[in-house]
Formats: C-alpha cells, structure tokens, sequence
C-alpha cells in the first residue's frame, strides 16, 4: 500500500536573529495567521525562514548564468525545513519612487490596455479631432502635389524604426532592389559605402526611392515613385521636405536633418492634416515609457520642472525691501545690491512703496514682478522688465555653475505638462479612443469606476471577436483590485505616492490575477491601511488563494484575519532575547485556552485595553483649521484640529484621511514654521499655526539604512556614553577623545573589519558568506580601545547592554538616563544599545523615533502627525503605544493620528471621520466630536464599528 504524504510544511531547528531552535508544524494549502507582540520573531520565522530557504532553494536549482542576475540570499539559521512549495513574498514595504510607475503599469493592466487600443482604437487627427482612415495612394499623390512649386522632395520608403543591430541584410536587400541611396539616422550614404553601425544602439533606414522637385510634369513619375515607396516599407512612405529657410543654399552636408520630414501611410492619415498621419497603430505609441509614445515635450513623465511663484516668494506678508522675492535675496552681497536697485527703480516706475508686504500690492503689479512686462504693459507704463522667473530661467539656462544651479534648482518645482497637459502621451496617441474615450482618460478613471467602463463596453462584431481575450484580462484585474479594497485608486495614480498597505494590496491582486497554484504566499499585515468595513472581501481573497491549491503565511495581529484563519503560531512569549519561541498554535480555540499566551488573552477578553477614565476636554477655539481642503478627492471642506488633545481622523481606505493630514496639514505647517519649500496640497488658508513651535512627523520608516545605525546613535545617547568614556582616567592618560569611542572613524575601531564587526567574503554564484571578524571577534574596536573601562565595562560591553540594564548601569548619569528611561517607556527595554537598525521592525523603529523625541526638552506646544502608527504592532504594544501618546497630550502637545484600529480610535479625545466612501464619494467630513458623539451617526462606517467598542 502506497505510503500517504502528509500535506505539512515542517520547519525543525529555526534560530535565526531571536528564534529559540523552534519546530513548527504548518498545513499546507491552507490559511495561516503567524502573531506574537512586536520584536517577539514573527517575521524571523515568516520571512527571514521560511521565505529565505523558499526562494534560495530555488535560486539555486537555476543555472549558474541564470543566478548572476539574481540576489543571492543567505541560508537562514535553520535545521530543515521539509514540504516547502516555491516562495513569494508580499511585504508592506511602498511601491519605489520610480515617476513612470503607476497602479496601472505596476498591475499590468496599462499593458493590456495599449495592447487593446493598438488593435480595436480608433485613431482621430489630433488636428481637427475627425475619424482617419487609411489612405490610398492615389490620394498621397494629390496631397504631396498641394505643396507649392519648386519645393524639393526626397521619396523614401522607412525599412528600419528605431530597431537596434548592424542590419547588414537590409542594405544588400536595398541594393538587390536597385537603389543606389540610403538615409541612415538622418544622413544620406551611397549604399555601397554605409559606415558600420552600432548594434547595440536604435537606428533609422530608409532606402531613397526618388528625388524630384515639385511642377505639375511630375506627377507620373511621383504616383510610380510612391507606389514603390509603399510597396517596400509595407504601407508607409516617408517624404523629405525641403524647408523654405533651406532652399536656394548650396547644399554642404549629406545630413538631412534640415528637411522637414512628413509620414504617409496607408492605413491611417488625415486627408487635411497630413502632419497628423499615424505610422501604424502599435502597443508601443500608447506606452509613456517608450521613445515613440511618449510626449516630446516632458519625455512621459507628464511634468515639467519650472520656476514656482510660491517658491520664489514663500512669505507674502514680506514686503519688497526686506527681501519678498526669496530668489533675489540670496544671491550674495553683489547680486543682493544689483536687484535692490532693480526693485527700487521698478516700485517707483509702477508707483508702489518698496516697504508694503507683497500681499497688498495690485494683481497686475504682482504679475509683471514675477513674469515681465507684455507689450500692452510695456505701452501702459512706458518701460520694459524682465521678471523674477524669466529673469531665473534665463540664469539657469546659461550658468555652467553647479553652485548657481543648485541654489536655483530649490525654486523649481513640478508642474504639469503644457505639451500633453500631463497625459504623457503625444497627440497621436492620445488621438485614439475605443468607447469614446482615450487611453489616458480611461487611466484618469478609479478602478471601479474603469471596472464599470468595460462592462458596458459595446464594440462592433469584428473588434469584439479580436478584443475578447484583453477585456477579459482587464476587466479580471480590475475586479481583484476591487476586491481588495482598493476600488478608490485612480489608474493613473503613481507608485510613489501609495502607502505601503495599498501597494502591498495591489501586489496581491496581481498575485491572484496569475492564478498560479501549488505556491506558498508570504504576507506582512494585508489589512494596513483597510478599514474594518473592507475586512471581508481582503478575507475572501486570502481565502480564495488558499482554496485553489496555495499555502498563504500570514504576519497579522487584525482580530477577524486571526478568528477566520484555519491555523495559527503565536511567537513569544515577550519580545527581543525573552521571545522567539512558539507559545502555542493551532486553531483559534487553542490559542484563546492557552494562559501563556499573551494574544489568547487579548483574543479572549481576559485582557483588553481599557477606555480612558476621563477624556481631554476640547476647545474648538484653540485650534489649527484647514480651509477649503481641495486636495486629491477632498471636497472644499473646513477642518479644525483642536489643540492640546488626542485627535484621530478616520474614515474608510480612499476617503481623503491622508490627503488632509499628510498633504495639507503637516506641509502648510512645515512652510508657517520653518519656511519649508515643499508644497502643500490644494487649501485657501491655514489658521491657528502660531499656537504650535514645532511639527513632528513620527513614521514607520527606518532609523538607518546600514548596519551601522543603531538605536544608541539615533537616539544620541552614544555621544553622551563616549563622553563618559572619554572622562575615566584611563582615557585621560592615554590623550584618548570622544572620537576614539567611535567604531565609523579611525583611530578606536577594529581596522581589519572597519568597525563592522564582520568581514564580507564574496562567493561568486553562491550568497555571500559575512562571518565574524578575527581579529576583534565582533566586537568592533581595537583592544587598546577595550582596555578603557567604566564600572568593569568597555565600550562595546556597552552597546551589547539591554536597555533596560543600561538604564540600572548609567543610573548616576541624568542626560543618559532620561534617553534610556524614554526608550524603555515605549516599551524597548528588551533590545540591544547598538543592535543593528535594520533588524529593528517597524513597530519598533516608530517606537525609538518616539522615544527620541519624547528624551527632548519639551515645549508643550508640538504638533505629533502620526500614519497609522499600530502597523506591525499587538494588541499589548499598542496599549504601550497609546500610553506614549497620552504622556505627549498631558505635557501640552497635539497628537494627530490616522488610524483604522478601533483600539486607538475608542481613546481619542476628538474624532474627524472622513467619507462616507472612498475615492470621488468621499472627501467630506461625515462626523466630528467624541467617540461617544460619533457613534450617534447613521452615515459613519466608524461609527457602526466603533459602537462595539465603547
């Protein structure tokens, strides 16, 4: 009897960073929830295990060519792990800043979309906006003989487009074809003697067919000449004009880069407008990323860097004389008396005072100070002036001076294409419809409303029998991206500026739109960012992954995905050297009856964090209000955010929660506080900002992006603690400085290892190997360096120390001690002074970021934002959290949060809930008030959701 596999991915010996040599036993094809608190080694045994050995097993199985061009992993701390099916990884981190990437391209719907209207669009001319069709050539004659007479004119039929390679072939076919000329890349060459060409560069050829100069005795020799124009290039002639300014010169050069060039084909041109003639309609004319789609004018990035008036004149309430026009005012002592002049003699030619603030000068005076003089300004007020922005466009154009170039590169900003008008695309393009509508309108639609489009599309009997198969995709990826809860994204919208939950959740549905099967998926928190109204449909389609044959890993701490999940492993029991084990695992009941079990606790109600005994009380007067907030979806509103209170605004995924706060609040602020140059998002006018002195944006970003930075540098205690170093006798004897305590500079460091405390060894085709220095043993310093003692321990004794025994160890030391005391607080006691901060998660690095500020001399008059700061955090974290953000609003401070968890929203002081949907539905504010005050509207999704909290 054949012996029956058992479906389990079996994971013996994990101890990689904290993991305690833990077995873990998980089924496959099914839905898996891996939990624990923060820092306890979730993602150690999710990601850094599991996907680790997946994805290098793999990358091993290819060939040796084939993995130079991979990234090489290294084998993670683990015994074995049997029964593991290929890997995927999708992590929360966001989308790149790449300005080509949209939600469009990075889905591949933008693909099928060029793919659908290059074989189903209709081309219009871009001129008079009439269909075109394709031209006979009868009907190319008659437009080529409307030019005047005597033009000179070249026929030429286009063999090669913007292909590389040497195309050796294409020059013996042109003289088996008994053409004795051809125009490569613009220059005309007898085609015996064409220069070898650069395979690895893009080329034009054409072969040239005819020269003759336009008279009515032509028109025999033209209609044969076309003729076998377009019977060569497959239905397309390229004629070289000579251009008027042209004729009558010698001609000196073979180059005929000084004709005009106009495109005839025979499948598409305007009868009218022959200019506006299509070569052929292909994906790559709809493609923004390729040389022959995209607009010419900003190369398909849809904007255009150009001088800012708001940059240039940050502070209108300046006045001209104390230096208004920013740009101006720093150009050096110089320059500063030259444009000093140059306004004083401006204010007395237009009648103004110099010492008015530039907010009370006329509009048509502003306009001539920022953009010149007209000619009907130049008749009314009898002088010429050049302008602040042509004034730095034209010092900007001519200065070889990387100096000048910089300092002038801080008044530019984007703006949108004049060319396309931010389409991206050049007008041919843009000229094709399908369903009325062009490719870049279809990209300014949201998905569902794209999703919508397509159903109701009705095409003619031909064009549906070849579009089928694209619709189907298309309209297949827009509904999974419906699914997930992001039916609010506009096609067109850029990668950059998505949250990391949003961009994990397109990879997803991409993911699901492969429909591929017998895969392990691993997923870091899926739910960030979604509101507990979209929780159902992100759970059906983890749930749909795993029935059709998929084993999906889940990191997650949301509460439904935890009940809904058909096995869970819950790491702990605490977090950093206490954590890493497994503390239970198996269904949710098993979980809830497990006492050691922290998140069974939690689960089960036995612990829960409790509502605030007493609430802040509000005062709308005291306040930082928003007026007509127009940014992105939000509709003209008028927000207020009262100071010196706990405020969250919420609102479910797309309704405008970071448009108001991340785009508007914290950059109008920025520019009132500190004269920032980033620009805020559409608003009228921000009131209250000088009840605050300082804004903090606290993110989940990294504290350091090299293994150098550690929680110890960012903080800034590890200079106090060189210091102190510095100032033992030891120290003093030897001349030894707070530098010499320093493992980036020379001097103190282990040089063999520079500090680092390992040493690199390349393998080629194989990951590299990083293995403990020699010569310091890890340890970082030289031992003349470790010889320097405080109380029996040398610096990298130190940074090896827990914070919570470096608190007891630097107890006498005030300045040390309230960092220390800070970051143990926020509930980091566990981790190392210099422990690397990129295995730090984000929970934590958030957290040290906190405790960094919350170490400072407090003012009481800080404004904290902060984007759902509970990602990657337990319900026994988030309670730490909440209590550090209670210690901000007691001190006098003004916490704003963005946030979903409803644990956080139940303890607000003031609620700002946005919708009532997402997307073009949303951008009002629904509710404001005390959470006790929301529950009481019908309209609020929060509200709904809320009520089972309080």
């Amino acid at each position: 009897m054949a012996k029956v596999v058992e479906k389990v991915i079996k994971v013996t010996g994990a101890a990689e960073h904290n993991l305690k040599n833990i077995n873990v036993s998980i089924p496959r094809d099914k839905l898996v929830v891996i939990t624990g608190i923060s820092g306890s080694g979730k993602s150690s045994l999710a990601f850094d295990t599991i996907y680790a050995e997946g994805r290098r097993k793999y990358v091993e199985s290819l060939s040796t060519y084939a993995r130079q061009f991979l990234e090489q992993m290294q084998k993670p701390e683990v015994g074995e792990i049997s029964g593991l099916p290929p890997t995927i990884a999708i992590e929360q981190r966001s989308a790149g800043g790449n300005p080509r990437s949209t939600v469009a391209t990075t889905t591949e719907i933008y693909d099928y979309l060029r793919l659908l209207f290059a074989r189903v669009g209709q081309p219009h001319c871009w001129v008079c906006g009439k269909e075109i069709t394709s031209q006979h050539s009868s009907q190319i004659v008659e437009s080529i003989l409307t030019w005047p007479e005597g033009t000179k004119i070249q026929i030429c039929a286009p063999l090669i487009r913007g292909k590389k390679g040497e195309h050796k072939d294409v020059f013996v076919g042109i003289q088996r074809e008994g053409f004795v000329r051809v125009r490569v890349d613009g220059t005309i060459y007898d085609a015996r003697d064409v220069p070898a060409l650069n395979k690895n560069k893009k080329h034009h050829i054409a072969a040239v067919v005819d020269r003759l100069i336009i008279k009515d005795s032509v028109r025999v020799r033209l209609a044969d000449s076309v003729e076998t124009a377009l019977k060569l290039a497959d239905g397309v002639l390229l004629v070289l004009v000579q251009k008027p300014e042209e004729a009558g010169k010698k001609r000196k050069s073979k180059n005929t880069n000084s004709w005009k060039e106009v495109i005839y084909s025979e499948k598409f041109a305007c009868p009218k407008h022959p200019q506006a003639s299509l070569e052929e309609l292909s994906p790559r004319l709809f493609s923004f990323n390729s040389p022959y789609g995209a607009c010419k004018s900003c190369d398909g990035l849809g904007t255009i860097l150009e001088f800012d008036p708001d940059l240039i004149v940050p502070d209108k309430s300046i006045s001209l004389d104390n230096g208004a026009i920013d740009a101006w005012r720093k150009g050096g002592k110089r320059m500063n008396i030259f444009y000093n002049r140059l306004i004083k003699r401006f204010c007395r030619n237009v009648g103004i005072r110099k010492s008015i603030s530039f907010e009370k000068i006329p509009a048509e005076i502003k306009r001539i100070l920022i953009y010149g003089t007209t000619p009907a300004d130049r008749k009314k007020y009898g002088f010429s002036f050049e302008g602040a922005i042509p004034n730095l466009t034209r010092r900007w154009e001519n200065t070889a001076s990387e100096y000048v170039k910089t300092r002038l590169h801080s008044y530019l900003s984007e703006q949108p294409c004049r060319s396309c008008n931010g389409a991206r695309l050049r007008p041919e393009a843009a000229a094709v419809t399908v369903g009325g509508k062009n490719i870049n309108q279809l990209a300014e639609l949201s998905i569902e409303k794209a999703l919508q489009f397509f159903k109701k599309l009705k095409l003619d009997k031909e064009k549906t029998l070849i579009a089928t198969q694209v619709l189907k995709e298309i309209k297949a990826r827009l509904k999974f991206m419906v699914d997930v809860g992001l039916e609010y994204l506009t096609l067109d919208r850029k990668s950059s500026t998505l949250s990391g939950g949003e961009a994990q959740r397109i990879r997803l549905a991409t993911q699901v739109g492969s429909g591929l099967v017998g895969v392990c998926y691993v997923l870091d928190e899926p739910t960030i960012g979604l509101h507990k109204r979209d929780n159902k449909r992100l759970l059906g389609i983890l749930q749909r992954l795993s029935r059709i044959g998929n084993t999906v890993i889940v990191v997650e701490h949301d509460e439904d995905i935890i009940k809904s999940a058909e096995h869970i492993v819950d790491i702990g029991p605490a977090a950093g050297a206490q954590g890493g084990r497994v503390v239970a695992q198996g269904s949710f009941e098993k979980i809830t009856g497990c006492a050691e079990s922290l998140t069974g606790q939690y689960l089960s109600g036995k612990k829960k964090i409790a509502l605030p005994a007493k609430r802040r009380k509000y005062n709308l007067r005291k306040c930082i209000e928003i007026k007509s907030a127009a940014e992105n979806n939000l509709k003209n509103i008028d927000v207020k955010f009262p100071l010196g209170v706990f405020c969250c605004v919420t609102g479910v995924s797309g309704s405008g929660k970071s448009s108001l706060v991340s785009q508007i609040l914290l950059p109008a602020c920025k520019r009132r506080l500190y004269n920032s140059r980033e620009k805020p998002g559409k608003h009228k006018n921000i009131l209250g900002t000088s009840q605050i002195d300082k804004v903090i944006e606290i993110n989940q970003s990294p504290i350091g992006k090299t293994p150098r930075s550690n929680p110890a540098t960012y903080t800034g205690v590890f200079d106090e603690i060189r210091k102190l170093f510095s100032l033992t006798r030891e120290s003093k004897i030897r001349g030894y400085k707070p530098g010499r305590f320093s493992f980036n500079v020379k001097g103190g460091r282990c040089e063999a290892c520079r500090g680092q405390g390992t040493k690199k060894i390349e393998m080629h085709f194989l990951p590299d190997v990083y293995v403990t220095c020699q010569t310091c043993r890890g340890k970082r310093y030289n031992p003349e360096t470790m010889q320097v003692t405080y109380k029996g321990k040398n610096i990298a004794d130190v940074l090896d120390m827990r914070i919570k025994k470096a608190l007891d160890f630097f107890a006498n030391f005030p300045t040390i001690s309230r960092i220390l005391r800070t970051i143990n607080d926020v509930g980091l006691g566990y981790i190392q002074l210099g422990q690397a901060s990129t295995t730090l998660s984000g929970g934590e690095a958030q957290r040290v970021k906190l405790s960094s500020e919350l170490g400072k001399a407090a003012t009481g008059h800080t404004l904290y934002l902060l984007d759902e700061p509970t990602t990657g955090l337990h319900f026994a974290d988030i309670h730490n959290l909440l209590n550090v953000l209670a210690r901000l609003c007691d001190m006098g401070n003004t916490v704003v949060v963005i946030e979903h968890n409803l644990d956080v929203v139940k303890m607000a002081d003031y609620i700002i809930d946005l919708g009532p949907e997402g997307g073009d539905a949303g951008g009002q504010v629904v509710a404001t008030g005390k959470p006790e005050d929301i529950i009481k509207n019908r309209k609020s999704y929060t509200a709904k959701f809320l009520k089972e909290k309080l």
